[in-house]
């Protein structure tokens, strides 16, 4: 384990002292400060390596304004498990260009929601902000400001 993961994990448990009401009010402020900075089309590595789940209605919203068969759009973009879960069967997804996204505007509701930094339940989140804490910028200053704000000894 790195030296930062270790630290990492130390955070996680330091966290779990404060309540979770604190830590959202924080993370809240420091994604709005941190997002404002961060172009995230000079990144666009969740677009490169995460693996999105999408439901039948926004695999049928996209298939519509590509104007693909439903058919045909889940045949060339979509993998499905056994257990009916969907995801785009690509990385980096087939809608990204030039590190933008060619559907923005029809993005799945995981694209929407990532990072995650301004949605409640920040400490229920931990595993996935941490997983995904070397492969985003936002998620990576969020966390290292708030262990600073929050008095971490690192």
């Amino acid at each position: 384990m790195s030296a930062k993961e270790e630290e990492n994990q130390r955070f996680r448990d330091f966290l779990g002292e404060y309540s979770g009401d604190a830590i959202d009010a924080a993370v809240f402020e420091l994604n709005e400060t941190i997002s404002a900075q961060i172009d995230c089309t000079t990144c666009g590595n969740c677009c490169k390596s995460l693996m999105v789940n999408i439901t039948n209605e926004e695999a049928d919203r996209l298939s519509g304004h590509l104007q693909q068969s439903r058919n045909d759009f889940d045949a060339q973009h979509l993998e499905k498990g056994s257990n009916g879960l969907m995801i785009i069967n690509s990385m980096p997804c087939h809608f990204l260009a030039n590190n933008k996204c060619t559907i923005y505007e029809y993005r799945f509701s995981g694209c929407k929601e990532f990072p995650a930094m301004h949605l409640p339940h920040f400490k229920e989140r931990l595993f996935t902000t941490f997983m995904h804490y070397g492969r985003c910028p936002i998620i990576f200053n969020v966390v290292e400001q708030l262990k600073d704000e929050m008095g971490f000894e690192s």
